[in-house]
């Protein structure tokens, strides 16, 4: 099972993943991530933004390449696109594999490049407007571990 997904509305991460797990109860190891829009520094809310035709494609892409690379029973990856306040859920990523490890690595793998090589438009919004987000260097560092041929 590859499920990937571009929300444009809030949605409840438990869900998607009680539904994830239950459609594998043979796995050994399922991991998930939920990444949420952080508060602090000022940072008041988050827009994503995105070309469908492209974006969908490449996040399905990232499904299957981690799907190939890890020994996965299946892997759900869901983003939303939009305006998001603090503390709502942007990305869950859900992997499941017979053994633990290949779970977290898969998981670890797709955070890795969705936060660095995504195709997403970021900005967040402070009381002195709106700024663009780049990946930082350690977003670079954190890819480039996994570009070993595989």
């Amino acid at each position: 099972m590859r499920d990937a997904r571009l929300l444009a509305e809030p949605f409840v991460p438990a869900e998607l993943i009680d539904k994830f797990a239950k459609a594998h109860p043979q796995s050994g190891g399922v991991c998930h991530f939920v990444g949420e829009v952080r508060g602090g520094q000022g940072i008041e809310g988050l827009e994503l933004s995105c070309y469908r035709p492209l974006t969908l494609p490449g996040i399905e892409h990232l499904a299957h390449a981690a799907h190939n690379r890890f020994d996965l029973l299946g892997i759900l990856i869901a983003h939303r696109v939009g305006v998001l306040q603090v503390g709502e859920p942007i990305v869950c990523v859900s992997a499941a594999a017979p053994h633990r490890r290949e779970a977290i690595d898969a998981v670890d793998y797709c955070m890795d490049h969705l936060k660095c090589a995504s195709w997403f438009w970021k900005r967040e919004q402070r009381a002195d407007g709106w700024h663009w987000i780049e990946p930082r260097s350690d977003d670079h560092a954190a890819i480039a571990r996994w570009n070993d041929g595989k």
